[in-house]
């Protein structure tokens, strides 16, 4: 397959498969869906129709909010962008305080205290959704909220 894809630059007309549709795709049965290209991909016409158990969003916004609701009803645990996709604004945030600092990590160290934060981050989320009985995307609005109001408290408005 990969020396097709090469050659031909897509999977497309590969021997052996069969072709599916994006919108087939998001209706395979599966145990994870990861959305990772075009945001509102998830929609209210066919959030009924997925069969995963947990979706990690990988592209920006790919669920529509009535969507996130009906697969939050359906059981479907849904890892919202905000969370799923952190980690390049994460590690970004880690090259700018090396360079700051003049003081440069390993990679080792870099993929230590990312998996920390992004560990960490998902299990507040998780606790919070859990606690509140709602969804995680509303639980990780809730807390970013709860974080920039005590930021605020403790370091007041300035330039």
């Amino acid at each position: 397959m990969q020396q097709h894809s090469q050659h031909h630059g897509s999977v497309v007309g590969f021997a052996n498969a069969d072709a599916v549709s994006n919108t087939e795709l998001l209706s395979l049965p599966c145990d994870v869906l990861i959305p990772a290209a075009l945001g509102n991909q998830i929609t209210s016409h066919n959030a009924h129709q997925i069969a995963a158990q947990i979706i990690i969003e990988g592209a920006n916004g790919p669920t529509t909010p009535d969507a996130d609701a009906m697969l939050f009803d359906q059981g479907c645990l849904v890892v919202p962008d905000v969370l799923s996709n952190a980690g390049g604004v994460i590690v970004s945030y880690f090259e700018w305080v090396q360079g700051l600092q003049s003081f440069f990590w390993s990679e080792t160290e870099v993929y230590t205290n990312l998996k920390r934060i992004m560990n960490d981050a998902f299990t507040s989320v998780m606790q919070l959704a859990t606690q509140r009985q709602t969804h995680l995307r509303t639980a990780a609005y809730l807390l970013a909220v709860e974080r920039v109001a005590q930021a605020l408290e403790t370091r007041g408005i300035y330039p």
